[in-house]
């Protein structure tokens, strides 16, 4: 795993150190540590696996270091660029890769070969789930009234309206022959369980990858939607199946006592007691950095995900490297705070970076280089501008996806 980041600054060490942090919390959730380390000292016996979600080849990997020769068969579906090369060559492993965020074909036809897959286990072989965040958009089974154009639709939709994750969960399992439960009728009571990588506020078994093998506890609200997408709304939530066990193998609160542990290794005063980070990213952003500046000297750490309301034609970047230039918009000509925000899983909306390390200079970076940050903000154009600035962290998959982190450090004053 590798950084880039801007080192034309005096902060430098201090910007290793942010770096250094992000890097402890992700070491920590990822993948197939969390898995061995879930797997070792439990009773196992043999199994098939199945791996759906960004950690999915890291979660799957976990499992195979465990198992071994328990584990007969299993089936792995991340996303496009995210196999991995380790299990490629495996000969009882299958290895796909899928659509995110927005599904296409391969979507479908992964939900075709996940049905496929359970069908052709013996009836009384275990099943072992491996979920995480991604697997709304890698595997789908829709019902016979949608198509993958309606489909597509609702998940451009979703990614601009400002919803929060269950929110869109909620509506994505009413599409959906698979989510909100709907996977119980393709597993026809076999043994199983499921392992989680959590990438939603309050870790709900019900929420992470849309619950495939989760029913909900109770028939949820649905937000306001527009009339096109309230017609899509055909499939009925899930009654009659008891869930399966459910079991936490990262959590985003592990993340962010990882990041607190090594600041406190590195000498720096910790706060970490923090709610989780919801809401407006933009508002979120300079909010915190507003935050930072009266707040108490050393590192503040938080978890959670911020969301984004599009404009139409949007620009690149994510909804961290959006709260990240909206913070060095309120930071703007100080020399004590530095903020990092960026996703676990290595990628920031539709681009390929994990967030951005911002700082009292970004804002005049961005200006010298010729650029408008005021209205990259107004046009979700972030992206363009902290790569200008030299400000954009860049990791490739993490092996997990544990939501985001927020990381602030507030020097004292001199």
């Amino acid at each position: 795993m590798g950084f880039y980041t801007n080192t034309d600054t005096a902060n430098e060490r201090f910007r290793r150190d942010l770096l250094d942090l992000y890097t402890s919390a992700l070491q920590q959730v990822e993948g197939e540590l969390a898995v061995s380390r879930w797997l070792n000292g439990r009773d196992r016996g043999t199994c098939a696996a199945v791996a759906i979600g960004k950690a999915a080849p890291a979660m799957m990997r976990g499992a195979v270091q465990v198992l071994e020769e328990q584990l007969l068969q299993g089936l792995v579906i991340t996303r496009k660029g995210y196999a991995d090369l380790r299990l490629l060559y495996h000969p009882t492993i299958v290895q796909l890769e899928s659509a995110h965020p927005v599904p296409d074909e391969s979507s479908l036809l992964a939900g075709r070969f996940l049905l496929d897959f359970i069908e052709r286990q013996p009836q009384d072989r275990p099943l072992l789930f491996l979920l995480s965040g991604g697997a709304s958009s890698l595997v789908e089974v829709l019902p016979a009234e949608i198509g993958l154009t309606d489909l597509q639709r609702l998940n451009q939709w979703l990614l601009g309206s400002g919803l929060d994750i269950r929110e869109m969960n909620n509506l994505r399992c009413r599409v959906s022959r698979i989510k909100g439960g709907g996977l119980l009728r393709y597993t026809r009571g076999r043994s199983a369980r499921v392992l989680l990588i959590s990438d939603v506020p309050g870790d709900d078994p019900a929420v992470i990858a849309s619950g495939l093998l989760c029913p909900q506890k109770q028939k949820e609200n649905l937000p306001v939607v527009p009339g096109w997408l309230s017609s899509l709304l055909v499939e009925e939530p899930v009654q009659g199946y008891a869930p399966l066990p459910h079991h936490l193998a990262a959590t985003s609160a592990q993340a962010v006592k990882a990041a607190a542990r090594r600041a406190r290794v590195l000498d720096y005063p910790v706060h970490a007691d923090y709610p989780p980070l919801r809401g407006d990213a933009a508002e979120q952003g300079a909010a915190f950095a507003g935050f930072l500046c009266g707040a108490s000297p050393g590192v503040h750490i938080l978890g959670g995900e911020t969301t984004v309301v599009l404009p139409q034609r949007p620009g690149g970047g994510g909804r961290n490297q959006h709260l990240a230039l909206a913070a060095a918009k309120a930071l703007a000509g100080r020399d004590d705070v530095l903020l990092l925000s960026a996703g676990t899983d290595g990628s920031d909306g539709s681009s390929d970076d994990a967030g951005a390390l911002v700082d009292g200079q970004t804002w005049k970076r961005a200006v010298e280089e010729g650029l408008d940050p005021e209205l990259a903000l107004q046009q979700a154009d972030s992206g363009s501008v902290l790569e200008a600035t030299g400000d954009l962290i860049n990791t490739g998959p993490t092996g997990t996806n544990v939501m985001d982190l927020l990381i602030g450090l507030r020097l004292p004053s001199l």
